[in-house]
């Protein structure tokens, strides 16, 4: 394949029947620019009467301009724009500010873009509430202050921490944190677990934790309030010097060990896997943000809070798909230790796509994928590039879509490969990476699917810990924890008026008409369509119809309604209990499906503030569905919940496999096409006797001739040169 006699693979034409036809008015979803960051970050610092700081190394007691993000106009006037000529909506942008003078946080909507001149308070339009200080995510200004906290509350007892866990009080104080901060609204206290400076530090507890109390923007008065060491609280840390000065503390004994969290390779590469190119070129094209690929087209973008996301998702010239995009991760913990017994995650506020970093050539996604670079600003000051964060490839699935052999009257073979369109980002955020897939089929059907890697969080071994896990590693134990992935999935099914169905079978039983007095337990088909929006909130605690449908007021050449359906895979834990006061925070865990009417106002199912406040939630999901409206002949939106249980195990070390470990929902055609589309693919095979050899129906039957070799560009990876400190620890 890599001889002078074979040629080169055209790898970056894009190869199509007809050139790629783009959507420019698709630029109406498009992520905020550099230059339109800068243009609102000068404008929100510019404003007469604020004093508004840009800088990330801002103390909590300033002014201080946390996010800029895209404001998203209205889902009616977009649609106006699209597919009536209307007037292209104003561009504007949300501005995230934390006012330490004041002590709360407002989001202001700036616009017109590109020229900004004018700003509104949209804090209590969005939320109904005011939104507390308390309720803001740690800015890097705020953890420079945290590090400096510790590292003064343990020069006390630098002498345990060397004798200890070989950990110098000096040294950059490497731990992980609780979250939420607290027990009721207005907290901001915080466990901490102590950990080696090791890669994977992770899973390398060392049998110390601290709770501090840094509610006070004035950083001087923030206080230790609890220490945890070796399975023994004590009230203070001179407490804990005294006792173990004493010898009256069952202490710790540091020894060395090898790194068992190390991803180093243990054996020398012999060799190269399996690669993917392109022998007459891409299929698919992208443009601005914008992305054709045979049947399909959409737009797509990749907000800093929720992740990856897409728009006016087209298939044969029908849009299938308004808006799919990640809205929520979450894992709620359980643990002897204090800090993982509180832990409830919730990764929007910590930002999941302002994590997704620069993914590899040839591990994170096929080495002639095309990468596309992102922007955000986030805890920044400026707009920070997120070089090829995200990947686009077309990808043999590995088995076929559809064929049949047959040899029963009359001899054929018929057969298409399973090639798919896969959109791709993977967010690392604190110890576990997310790998978000948006994958495009010939035969009209998308799939929203998450894997999890990474590192699992853990604790140090103490009495009764294997309650709550399996031991992993010498005096470590590997924490049980759930993991729940929110997708919103707008489908417009032949417009924005449709209803929401269910589709199940019931065995009835039938006397047979041939012979009376015999009968047969025969399975059939039940089906309902579900009027409000309670009755279409369906509990991962009562059975869900199997078959669940967006479907239109309109019939294929057959009189079916023409639907879309939406299938689940999933195999959660239990969601948090509803007794418990943080669960209105993460309400949405609830429900495997639920429909509700489309609101602009109800953009998200959580919020940047849900995870520091999850007593008095910003956005509680429940209420998306408390009003009850009525889901018939509307705009609906599905908002699908899926993920799984992870009760971790050795092989957990040194991290997590994405083999079984995630979840997805497939939206599919039910009777939309009066046949399956994919018959029409180029790509479909037909061999009958006698044409064997023939390229006619059969393109893999020349396949030899049009050998190539690839030409790929040199390996190149820049994901370490923003990296600061800061990305060390959840925080």
């Amino acid at each position: 394949m890599n001889s002078e006699r074979t040629p080169a693979c055209p790898a970056q034409r894009v190869s199509t029947v007809q050139p790629a036809v783009h959507n420019e008015r698709s630029d109406v979803f498009a992520d905020l620019s550099l230059e339109e960051f800068l243009q609102v970050r000068d404008y929100m610092s510019k404003i007469p009467g604020m004093s508004i700081s840009t800088e990330p190394s801002s103390p909590p007691s300033a002014d201080y301009l946390y996010m800029i993000d895209l404001s998203l106009p209205n889902k009616q006037d977009i649609l106006h724009y699209l597919d009536t000529n209307g007037l292209k909506p104003a561009r504007e942008a949300t501005a995230v500010v934390f006012h330490g003078t004041k002590n709360n946080i407002k989001e202001y909507v700036v616009g017109p873009l590109p020229n900004p001149s004018y700003h509104r308070d949209v804090t209590f339009e969005r939320y109904k509430k005011e939104i507390p200080l308390t309720a803001r995510p740690i800015h890097f200004g705020e953890h420079v202050l945290v590090q400096k906290f510790l590292q003064d509350a343990l020069k006390p007892v630098s002498t345990l921490l060397k004798d200890s866990f070989g950990v110098e009080a000096s040294d950059y104080i490497v731990y992980y944190n609780s979250m939420p901060r607290g027990v009721k609204s207005g907290d901001r206290e915080t466990w901490i677990s102590l950990c080696r400076n090791v890669e994977g530090f992770f899973i390398h507890p060392v049998g110390f934790e601290m709770l501090f109390n840094h509610q006070s923007t004035n950083h001087s008065s923030w206080q230790v309030i609890k220490v945890l060491y070796n399975g023994q609280y004590f009230d203070s840390i001179m407490e804990l010097k005294q006792q173990y000065e004493a010898g009256t503390v069952k202490k710790i004994i540091y020894k060395p060990q090898p790194n068992y969290a190390s991803l180093k390779p243990r054996h020398k590469s012999t060799g190269f896997g399996p690669q993917q190119f392109y022998v007459q070129g891409k299929r698919y094209s992208v443009k601005n943000n914008h992305i054709v690929y045979l049947d399909w087209s959409f737009a797509f973008g990749l907000s800093p809070l929720r992740g990856m996301r897409v728009f006016d998702v087209g298939f044969r010239g029908e849009r299938i798909i308004y808006e799919l995009s990640v809205q929520e991760a979450m894992s709620v913990y359980g643990s002897v230790s204090p800090n993982l017994m509180l832990t409830k995650f919730l990764d929007g506020s910590w930002g999941i796509g302002r994590c997704a970093y620069e993914l590899v050539k040839g591990v994170d996604c096929p080495y002639s994928a095309t990468y596309i670079d992102t922007f955000h600003f986030m805890d920044t000051g400026v707009p920070r590039r997120l070089r090829n964060s995200i990947c686009v490839f077309e990808h043999d699935m590995g088995q076929p879509l559809r064929r049949h052999f047959s040899q029963m009257v009359f001899n054929s073979y018929g057969g298409l490969a399973n090639s798919a369109l896969v959109f791709r980002t993977i967010t690392a955020i604190g110890n576990y990476d997310y790998i978000w897939d948006f994958i495009f089929y010939q035969s009209g059907s998308v799939e929203a699917k998450v894997h999890a890697t990474g590192y699992i969080a853990s604790s140090y071994a103490l009495k009764d810990n294997l309650t709550f896990g399996h031991q992993v590693a010498e005096n470590v134990t590997g924490n049980i924890h759930t993991h729940f992935v929110n997708f919103k999935v707008d489908v417009d099914v032949l417009g924005v008026k449709n209803v929401f169905q269910t589709k199940d079978m019931e065995f009835v039983n039938v006397s047979l008409p041939w012979m009376p007095g015999r009968h047969a337990m025969v399975p059939t088909m039940v089906e309902r369509q579900l009027q409000t929006e309670r009755k279409a909130a369906l509990r991962y605690d009562t059975k869900t119809p199997r078959y669940l449908h967006i479907s239109s007021n309109q019939t294929n050449l057959w009189g079916q309604q023409r639907s879309y359906r939406l299938q689940v895979f999933s195999s959660t834990g239990d969601q948090l209990p509803e007794s418990q006061p943080e669960e209105r925070a993460l309400s949405w865990a609830r429900y495997k499906v639920a429909i509700t009417q489309h609101k602009d106002s109800e953009q998200s199912c959580g919020s940047l503030y849900n995870q520091h406040d999850m007593w008095s939630p910003a956005v509680d999901f429940s209420t998306f569905i408390e009003d009850d409206e009525s889901i018939e002949d509307q705009d609906l939106v599905a908002w699908v919940t899926t993920g799984f249980l992870h009760i971790p195990h050795a092989e957990d070390i040194p991290n997590t496999v994405t083999v079984g470990n995630g979840g997805g929902v497939l939206i599919r055609p039910h009777n939309y096409f009066d046949e399956d589309p994919s018959i029409h693919s180029a790509d479909a095979v037909y061999i009958a006797p006698g044409s064997e050899d023939s390229c006619d129906n059969n393109r893999m039957a020349c396949l030899a001739q049009e050998a190539c070799s690839p030409v790929l560009e040199p390996f190149s990876y820049h994901g370490f040169s923003k990296v600061t400190k800061v990305t060390k620890g959840r925080s």
